[in-house]
């Protein structure tokens, strides 16, 4: 049977500069040359994809702080021990840098054996005359109870996957700890994230922590576009009914590097077997001949397809501890230099954050990932250079909602959610632009630079922050709002989504802006959504972008015209043209049974619509109406007459 391409809903194609893996006379790569130039600050905020460079970022500007800005100490932090190779020994100067990175195995913390445990090796270094040392968050967390702040005088500390850091001091040890530390001495601080999103309500810094950081942002556009082998990335869905392990040979390609991401046994599409799900996955590709007993205990498979042998990777099985930890050393060891190493890796909760396999090309995810860091990890495993290697794939796994079941709610939610954060990942990926004031006496555009006419510009530094360092956690606030999801299936009028839900998001997540700040927030946000899924043509010597379903001239482009485009009504697009009739009424249903309260503040603002239906129709709007527009004017309709009643009746009230 052939294999079924995914719907995409992103498909980015880049233009292969080679601009982002080429080094300089330092042997630095333009991230880490970015970073090198913001080398003097005390408090560094780096935030780049993955496979950008940031370890060695780390080590240039460490080295640095220890040889040129009189620091002693430098220590890395990472999240689990696998992810400390990452800092080890690296011959530097080879490259033309003036001094080598060297971590002594004693100061090598990143070992089997308990956190805990290693504490005493931390003090030990402290006191000692050795300059670098690499840990776990944990062992740091564990060394820092037993310390006062002022032991990290003279030190540069490095926090690698720094989105682990939450600012809630109460549940999170390591945002207690970082607080403790700059506030009770004077180490320097280097924060390291390859994930653009938060992953939860609660910002990893308070604001006035945030603001004393010197932000570097090396954007996923600026990596892929400057690759030398990649020529673009797709994500997209592929739906499935039933279990997934009954469909999931329809998606898997045989012939490309792939990883496979089970869903986790809580989940509603485990089948709560995860080795029988992995036996699933075998049968599904063929027979097992043999198993490679000596440190990898790779399956070598013979393809049902056509006879030919793949080698097969389960990181699923944990019942033996020893042989996952020998696959996976030799996954990160051997596979990650030798392509013919390994074909498929299988995995639960692993091979995502860290994890390196440059020849990866299909990231296959079963079931809905509530997480946008999880996902934006995940990605990361297939977007890495390598020779070979075109086309990167991400395809997420769902399931159709089945109007049988009790979930059906749930599932509708969870495609629609899923639709969504692959609209948000189109917005990382895509590259940025600057928007400016349209005057009408402007000198001409910058590369990159976009007027438009009324458009308010950032004009406090606060906005200006968060424009600069938080615009894509903003969307993503704002895409996992259960109402927004639903407003982005198209159940809400564009103008409602644009100026009634997105300023209430954003005041709630900035409760310290006020209402003209709110206002160049939400303008910063709708135009930067709609200008980056919109797609552009030149004609001749002008360029025209497609907003909605028309193609507008970028020179007559105003803030109320795009006010009118819904930015990620795409999400619903999409639904409808990969998925069955039956299912997408299931949907539509679903949506309209809960749908969405009707506010004064929106009914005003449809009132003009509403007079404009009436005297293009001869009527007013129908409440039965199947058009869920007409159905909204309707609704708001009713409220509004109601609160005209009401209004009435406290007038007479009043008068009596």
């Amino acid at each position: 049977m052939a294999i079924k391409k995914p719907t995409n809903v992103v498909n980015v194609q880049y233009a292969q500069t080679g601009s982002s893996v080429q080094t300089n006379e330092l042997g630095m790569r333009e991230m880490q040359q970015r970073v090198w130039e913001q080398r003097g600050a005390q408090y560094l905020l780096v935030k780049a994809p993955p496979a950008s460079g940031k370890s060695r970022a780390l080590m240039f500007v460490a080295l640095d702080k220890l040889y040129n800005q009189g620091r002693k100490k430098v220590i890395v932090a990472v999240p689990e021990r696998s992810i400390g190779g990452s800092f080890a020994t690296t011959d530097l100067t080879l490259f033309g840098f003036f001094a080598d990175w060297e971590i002594k195995e004693k100061n090598n913390l990143c070992t089997p054996g308990s956190s805990s445990g290693k504490v005493q090796q931390f003090v030990d270094f402290l006191n000692g005359p050795d300059a670098t040392l690499v840990c776990t968050h944990a062992t740091l967390r564990f060394a820092y109870e037993k310390l006062p702040a002022s032991a990290f005088d003279g030190t540069v500390l490095a926090i690698d996957e720094f989105h682990h850091v939450s600012a809630d001091t109460s549940t999170n040890r390591l945002g207690d700890l970082l607080k403790g530390v700059m506030a009770g001495s004077d180490a320097h601080i280097v924060a390291m994230t390859g994930s653009y999103f938060r992953g939860d309500s609660v910002p990893v810094l308070v604001p006035e922590d945030e603001a004393k950081f010197t932000p570097v942002t090396f954007n996923y556009y600026d990596q892929l576009n400057g690759y030398e082998y990649l020529k673009s990335l797709g994500i997209g869905h592929h739906f499935y009914q039933g279990r997934y392990t009954s469909a999931i040979h329809e998606i898997l390609d045989l012939d490309k590097k792939t990883i496979i991401h089970i869903p986790n046994v809580n989940s509603g599409e485990s089948t709560k077997d995860k080795i029988e799900e992995v036996g699933f996955i075998l049968d599904a590709i063929g027979q097992v001949i043999a198993t490679e007993t000596e440190d990898s205990n790779v399956m070598r498979i013979r393809r049902r397809d056509n006879g030919q042998i793949v080698r097969v990777a389960d990181l699923v099985d944990d019942t033996d501890q020893i042989a996952r930890a020998e696959t996976l050393h030799y996954l990160t060891s051997v596979a990650s230099k030798e392509r013919d190493a390994v074909d498929i890796i299988i995995a639960l909760g692993m091979a995502k954050e860290g994890f390196d396999w440059p020849f990866a090309e299909h990231a296959l995810t079963v079931g809905y990932r509530a997480s946008l860091t999880e996902v934006i990890q995940i990605i990361g495993r297939v977007t890495r250079d390598s020779p070979g290697k075109e086309h990167a794939q991400f395809t997420n796994l769902i399931a159709q909602p089945d109007a049988t079941t009790d979930e059906v709610k749930l599932s509708v939610n969870n495609m629609l959610k899923a639709i969504t954060a692959s609209l948000l990942m189109e917005q990382v990926l895509a590259p940025n632009f600057t928007f400016k004031t349209k005057t009408g006496n402007d000198d001409a555009p910058q590369p990159g630079e976009l007027r438009i006419k009324g458009f308010k510009e950032p004009s406090t530094d606060r906005v200006k922050q968060i424009v600069a360092t938080d615009l894509n956690d903003l969307k993503a606030t704002i895409l996992q709002d259960d109402t927004f999801v639903k407003a982005a299936a198209g159940n809400l009028d564009a103008e409602i989504t644009n100026k009634v839900l997105i300023p209430k998001i954003i005041r709630e997540r900035y409760p310290d802006l006020n209402e003209t700040q709110v206002e160049e927030l939400r303008q910063q946000v709708v135009v930067d959504s709609v200008i980056k899924n919109g797609e552009v043509k030149d004609v001749g010597d002008k360029r025209f972008i497609k907003m909605s379903d028309k193609f507008v001239n970028i020179d007559d482009i105003d803030i109320n015209l795009i006010d009118k485009v819904n930015p990620f009504q795409r999400a619903f697009e999409v639904l409808s043209k990969s998925v069955t009739p039956q299912v997408l009424r299931i949907i539509q249903d679903t949506i309209t049974a809960t749908r969405i309260e009707i506010t004064e503040e929106e009914a005003l603002l449809l009132w003009p619509k509403i007079q404009q239906f009436a005297k293009v129709n001869r009527r007013q709007p129908d409440v039965r109406s199947d058009d869920p527009t007409e159905k909204r004017y309707a609704e708001a309709l009713l409220f509004l007459r109601k609160k005209k009643r009401e209004h009435e009746a406290q007038q007479r009230l009043q008068e009596s």
